[in-house]
């Protein structure tokens, strides 16, 4: 009568279990374009590829709280016991306090981008200067910062941030 446009909408009050994920779910998805020589990360665009010099990063970012697996093991090659085994050793004494993933397998970069789609939020990875010294590399997934952390204070620093 009033010739008025309308767009009819719902607000469902409803509080399930699923709806509960699927919001967390949608909260936590994003995507980054990184540039493959230096350091300004971009937001993506929806449905638009990347510009020239970048990659689509995919990242599931849940607060650590809440992530599912909390922390990735990465022995840099897997063809190197001595790396391996160290590594596993690590994932072991993890895996007693939080949900831990173990990866050997493929480029150490691509480990990183599988840890950050399913969100992750650390990854520790044991290299050759871990047999020199007992250091191992813990990069953040959000900020993709990388710090040699001595393996002793490893665990307090993860309890610390994890628990």
């Amino acid at each position: 009568e009033t010739n008025e446009k309308f767009i009819p909408h719902v607000v469902e009050p409803s509080a399930g279990v699923d709806r509960i994920c699927l919001a967390l779910l949608c909260n936590a998805y994003r995507e980054e374009w990184l540039p493959k020589e230096g350091d300004a990360v971009l937001i993506a665009e929806p449905n638009q590829p990347a510009p020239a010099g970048y990659e689509t990063r995919t990242v599931m970012g849940f607060a650590p709280r809440i992530a599912p697996v909390k922390v990735a093991v990465f022995p840099l090659l897997k063809n190197k016991p001595e790396l391996v085994d160290k590594a596993t050793g690590l994932f072991r004494e993890f895996r007693r306090y939080w949900p831990c993933f173990f990866d050997a397998g493929g480029a150490i970069g691509r480990r990183y981008r599988r840890q950050d789609e399913i969100g992750t939020p650390f990854g520790v990875t044991v290299d050759f200067q871990t047999l020199q010294d007992d250091t191992v590399t813990l990069r953040d997934r959000d900020t993709m910062r990388q710090e040699r952390m001595k393996i002793d204070d490893l665990g307090a620093h993860l309890h610390k941030i994890l628990d």
